[in-house]
């Protein structure tokens, strides 16, 4: 992290138990380098043994990954990254209307078959992740479920999640010809969300821009550059979702700080010059 990012970083991380008095112990690391290693794991897919010396030892790492799991803090520092970002483009802090799609994900060996399942429409042996996001294409929830089962069934549970929470004012969401269904209707009804499906236009072949929609799929894309994503090498599903929203939070910050990693040829005075 830069320390522009790490700015905007630190003044939405939660607040530890025990500086609140709560019980624990400090931190044997700074905040900072730990929040690093583990954005170095996520953004570049190592293992977590094979984190590079100069990062806290790496089951120190591991540690604090699970502890951050256990209390969904890396879910809250991106809501507040969120709302943050939302409300300097002179946007409201929640949105009021959001996008749901899925993305199925090829698993390694070490996934158990009781957290695996096809999808025979995309080929992938795996899991598959289900994304909320607003219309700027900010992550708002994600659930991780096996490849087989079908989006109109893990839609409620995704929305469920989101709308549960204090404040949350969705009132419409654009979907895919996938999400249908009475059930799902009564599902989204309970929320009083009202479902829009995008359909793609009669008579066209080939690739083709759908409105909305492709919003969702750019948030997609967004999560894949982090090699972490690319394949699903974790145990645990939640484990795998952590990872989505450590993928998101790396994007935000980046955002925030303005510091998005740039080509040289785009960077001026950082042109690779040939030896004389």
């Amino acid at each position: 992290m830069t320390d522009a990012e790490w700015a905007e970083v630190r003044a939405a991380m939660p607040v530890p138990a025990w500086l609140l008095t709560r019980g624990g112990r400090p931190e044997a690391y700074c905040h900072r380098e730990i929040i690093d290693a583990v954005r170095y794991l996520v953004d570049n897919g190592v293992k977590w043994m094979a984190m590079p010396a100069d990062f806290p030892y790496w089951r120190a790492v591991y540690d604090f990954f699970r502890r951050w799991r256990a209390y969904d803090y890396v879910r809250e520092l991106h809501q507040r990254l969120r709302r943050s970002a939302r409300e300097h483009s002179g946007r409201k802090a929640e949105p009021s209307a959001g996008i749901i799609d899925s993305q199925s994900v090829d698993a390694s060996e070490t996934v158990g078959e009781d957290s695996r399942g096809y999808d025979g429409g995309k080929s992938r042996d795996g899991r598959k992740r289900h994304i909320l996001t607003d219309t700027g294409g900010l992550l708002l929830e994600v659930t991780v479920t096996t490849a087989d089962v079908h989006d109109s069934k893990a839609a409620p549970t995704l929305l469920g999640t989101f709308m549960d929470q204090p404040g949350r004012r969705l009132e419409l969401v654009w979907v895919d010809s996938a999400y249908q269904g009475p059930a799902l209707a009564d599902a989204f009804a309970r929320h009083g969300v009202r479902v829009e499906v995008v359909r793609r236009g009669d008579g066209k072949r080939g690739f083709v821009v759908l409105a909305r929609r492709w919003v969702v799929e750019r948030t997609l894309s967004w999560l894949s550059r982090s090699r972490r994503l690319n394949r699903d090498h974790e145990r645990r599903p939640d484990h795998h979702q952590q990872m989505v929203w450590w993928a998101a939070t790396i994007r935000l910050s980046r955002r925030l700080a303005g510091d998005a990693p740039r080509w040289p040829e785009k960077r001026p005075g950082r042109l690779l010059r040939a030896p004389a």
